[in-house]
């Protein structure tokens, strides 16, 4: 029954830099990024320092935490499709590293050997594998510095860099605005604020509550309550300490590379569970992406304006996703817990975004009828327009063409999508050019399950200025 789910035939390839014990979090990440492994190419994970860790590495926490996952591995596998395995305990055991026991921009030097993690990175760099690496920094970034600058000197030093894809969790030790700075070609999400303002971050939105938006994200499902009912559960929820400050701080590294339907990772403006950035530069519009805002009613019937809202929007959604999967490490039966519902548009089964091109005021019938659910659970539709990501001139969704949306049935399966005209309402001060910026429309669908699961579909509608 477990190939009744999705498969993913393209995996991304991952690397992660981790401070684990600096404070619980790295922790709580580790544990929920194994829950997801089976999506991703996990190619090395690396021991690493920061600011608040600067004189050791601690790979043997890491090895702990993949000690309770080999426990669960065979559970989680009879919840997945037979071509979407989880890698093994053993496979997991051997990528881990250690990076330089310094802080930061001590560990770069040409006299300054790599270390055993700057050797794996390099060589998964230098790997004839075209697809991108993608570097995920919970801690510092010495690791990734220390390759960077073993290979500045190479001719092919800018194509081996084109491969990069960087997320970091803020700066955490003195390397990272030192890539920036030298290499601006590097595709870098990076929150930047002032020194310790980590509540300014986008990341933040994974669980926190920041004044001036109490209120907005919905706490229900973050709290230690509701943590040690739904994720401290089985062999690997014991390995999933309590948190000190936020909960799971580095996750929306690896929620951005989620394969739900939602998020692209090539283009960090279209948002996902990972949050929504947009390029500092245009001058290197693959260069450095910083924090955006999204404009989203909260919890309390307000309307929030903020870079942390473009997670947090997705937070319950989130976490009932994680709680689900800790489901499925404490049993082997398929039919004792949840699983996805796997949307059809049109007659297009998958995950991949549909692209359709439509004339400015004409009209496109989406249907979803094909949709279905491996557990026979009913399902609720949800299709709305994400304006932000195709605003060009601020994040405000009044710069964005407004779809018109008609629910053609009962449940929401079929609607009727009106693409606005040039005078239409929305515009604020642009129009619809000859080929416009992508219409952003998201069906969401969520099943009846507990936890429930929502899965969704992407369709980036070109308006066309025929007038």
């Amino acid at each position: 029954m477990a190939d009744t789910t999705i498969s993913f035939p393209s995996k991304p390839r991952i690397f992660i830099l981790t401070d684990i014990t600096n404070e619980p979090d790295d922790a709580e990440s580790f544990c929920r990024y194994l829950t997801y492994a089976n999506q991703f190419r996990t190619e090395g994970i690396v021991a690493v320092t920061s600011v608040w860790l600067r004189n050791k590495v601690a790979p043997e926490n890491l090895h702990e935490i993949i000690d309770a996952y080999e426990k669960v591995v065979d559970n989680l596998n009879a919840h997945v499709h037979s071509q979407s395995l989880y890698p093994s305990a053993e496979y997991i055991r051997s990528i881990v590293r250690s990076g330089p026991p310094v802080y930061g921009m001590a560990a770069v030097g040409d006299d300054i050997p790599l270390s055993d993690g700057a050797q794996l990175l390099l060589e998964r760099l230098l790997a004839k594998d075209s697809d991108p690496l993608w570097v995920l920094v919970w801690g510092g970034g010495n690791v990734l510095a220390q390759v960077l600058n073993h290979i500045r000197n190479r001719d092919d030093a800018g194509q081996l860099r084109t491969k990069l894809r960087v997320y970091a969790i803020s700066d955490q030790d003195d390397t990272g605005a030192w890539m920036r700075r030298l290499w601006p070609d590097i595709f870098y999400i990076c929150s930047v604020h002032g020194w310790n303002q980590y509540s300014q971050a986008t990341w933040t939105g994974i669980s926190g509550d920041t004044p001036g938006e109490q209120g907005g994200p919905d706490t229900s499902k973050i709290t230690k309550e509701w943590i040690k009912e739904h994720i401290q559960v089985g062999p690997l929820g014991a390995a999933y300490p309590d948190y000190m400050y936020i909960v799971e701080g580095d996750t929306p590294t690896f929620l951005y590379m989620i394969q739900n339907g939602l998020g692209f990772p090539e283009h960090p403006s279209y948002g996902s569970w990972g949050g929504r950035y947009l390029p500092v530069d245009l001058t290197f519009p693959r260069g450095h992406f910083g924090d955006t805002a999204d404009e989203v009613v909260g919890k309390n019937g307000q309307t929030y304006i903020s870079n942390r809202a473009t997670i947090w929007r997705w937070r319950n959604v989130f976490q009932e996703d994680f709680a689900a999967r800790m489901q499925w490490t404490l049993t082997n039966d398929f039919t004792k817990a949840n699983h996805h519902p796997i949307i059809s548009v049109n007659g297009n089964k998958g995950l991949a975004p549909i692209y359709v091109e439509a004339d400015a005021g004409s009209s496109l019938i989406f249907d979803a009828s094909e949709t279905f659910d491996p557990d026979g659970d009913s399902l609720s539709f949800k299709w709305f327009q994400y304006r932000e990501p195709s605003a060009t001139r601020t994040y405000h969704s009044w710069e964005v063409p407004k779809m018109e949306i008609k629910v053609l049935d009962s449940i929401g399966k079929k609607v009727e999508i009106i693409v606005s005209k040039p005078d239409g309402p929305g515009l604020g001060a642009t129009s619809v050019p000859d080929r416009g910026e992508f219409l952003h429309l998201i069906l969401e669908v969520q099943d009846s399950g507990s936890p429930p699961l929502t899965s969704y579909r992407r369709i980036l509608i070109t308006p066309l200025n025929n007038v």
